[in-house]
């Protein structure tokens, strides 16, 4: 039997099919989601305005005032841009900047990394999360002056220079008495390439005596006994090295006196034709014995010259060649806790299924490590990179607390340079915004890139 019309329970006819837009309303609705757009609006309000006011308002106004002259009553429209790119304080400050977003993130990255791996390693590693996220609870300005103490160049006040003295003096013990000399009339003259000599020659089987001063007191090594008066001999040379000042006066110039000291450890030279013919080292009593010598003389005595030499003082690290690695160490004190903290979080996302089956297949820790975790942190690393770039263009109060007075030109970067310009003496705020335009332009490309991957980890 034919049939017609339309089957039961199928659409009607003319009916639009399912997921095709009728274009007419739902009964009872707008056909939008969500509330009305006066609504949301007003919801949004607030937030726009705050954002107008804190956001576009001053960025706005940067570029207008930049366009005007110092007291901003003279339109100089782009001349403070070309003054800008003119002035050589700004390139010392580009090139600062450059060697900041170059250096910085990559090391705090780096540290970053190390110290999530090693929070997964270590057995305390609560602890070492605290104490390495920490200084980020400090202050640049706090961290500035804690830096500026570190970095001292008093070995006795400074402690990077404490650790590096102090290590020199283990490897190679410095000079004992770096404030030795003779006494004007003393018999004594600097020798070609530093040190002391005699200034007449003398022959083995001779006892001579070699008196100095400048040494205080309290700097004698407690090893040292009361002089004795060496005691010629037919085949060395012998003599006497002694501190030739009676503590409390008195005393004979020249000769040894019952309470002088013997100065020992002193390196005392034979020279012959102008080389070392033999040495020795003085005795706790300051008496000294040079053996091995070929005839009898004659020979220069002479007061070695490392006996003098000034004691390792450590590296200037506020001086104008280290003053913005310097800074650099301390922001690294400061953010490294904070890349340590995201690429933890990184870390602890990656299935561990990928690291077991590396380890199956024979890797090792290092081929894991570089091979299988580093790529499949590199999102995270990324982000972390990116953003401390970003916090790097910004940096101001390290530099201008860390640097001293005298090298502030040399550490200097833009956003310094800015401050310094508008209100720190310079007084021209018209080639103060222009700066703080070219730090928004420098800023806008790592913020769009950051945005972007944002974006694409949302999809």
């Amino acid at each position: 039997m034919a049939t017609t019309g339309t089957p039961a329970g199928g659409p009607e006819a003319g009916a639009p099919a399912p997921g095709e837009a009728t274009g007419a309303a739902p009964p009872g609705g707008t056909g939008r989601l969500g509330p009305p757009p006066l609504l949301a609006l007003v919801f949004l309000l607030p937030a726009l305005l705050f954002l107008g006011a804190y956001m576009v308002y001053p960025i706005l106004f940067s570029v207008y005032r930049s366009l005007w002259g110092a007291q901003g009553l003279e339109f100089v429209g782009i001349d403070n841009y070309v003054t800008m790119f003119t002035n050589p304080e700004t390139f010392i400050a580009l090139r600062n900047n450059v060697i900041w977003v170059v250096v910085a993130p990559i090391v705090v990255t780096i540290a970053g990394l190390i110290f999530a791996v090693l929070t997964e390693r270590v057995r305390w590693s609560t602890a070492f999360k605290i104490v390495v996220f920490m200084p980020m609870a400090i202050s640049f300005l706090a961290s500035g002056v804690i830096f500026r103490l570190v970095y001292e160049q008093d070995p006795e006040r400074g402690l990077a220079n404490a650790i590096i003295t102090t290590v020199q003096d283990t490897v190679a013990p410095s000079a004992a008495y770096p404030d030795a000399r003779p006494r004007p009339e003393a018999p004594l003259t600097e020798a070609p390439g530093g040190g002391y000599e005699l200034t007449g020659e003398v022959r083995t089987g001779e006892a001579v005596l070699v008196p100095l001063v400048g040494i205080p007191p309290d700097d004698v090594p407690d090893s040292a006994a009361p002089a004795v008066a060496g005691q010629g001999t037919g085949s060395g040379l012998t003599g006497t090295v002694w501190l030739d000042f009676t503590r409390g006066g008195g005393g004979r110039h020249g000769a040894i006196d019952a309470t002088e000291a013997g100065l020992p450890a002193l390196r005392v030279q034979a020279v012959r034709d102008g080389e070392v013919a033999a040495e020795a080292l003085t005795e706790d009593d300051g008496t000294f014995e040079i053996t091995g010598l070929e005839g009898d003389g004659p020979y220069t005595l002479r007061l070695a010259a490392d006996n003098f030499t000034e004691p390792y003082r450590g590296l200037t690290w506020l001086g104008p060649t280290l003053i913005t690695p310097s800074i650099i160490i301390a922001y690294l004190w400061v953010w490294a806790g904070f890349a340590m903290v995201l690429i933890a979080a990184g870390l602890a996302a990656i299935p561990r299924d990928a690291l077991e089956a590396a380890r199956v297949d024979g890797a090792t820790e290092w081929q894991v490590f570089r091979r299988v975790t580093v790529p499949l942190l590199s999102p995270v690393l990324m982000v972390v990179f990116v953003t401390l770039m970003i916090y790097v263009l910004k940096i101001f109060d390290l530099v201008f607390i860390i640097a001293p007075g005298s090298v502030q030109r040399d550490a200097n970067v833009l956003a310094v340079e800015m401050w310094r310009v508008s209100f720190g003496g310079g007084n021209d705020q018209g080639l103060g915004s222009a700066l703080a335009v070219f730090l928004l332009v420098l800023v806008i490309p790592a913020m769009i890139f950051q945005i972007r991957r944002f974006r694409q980890e949302n999809r």
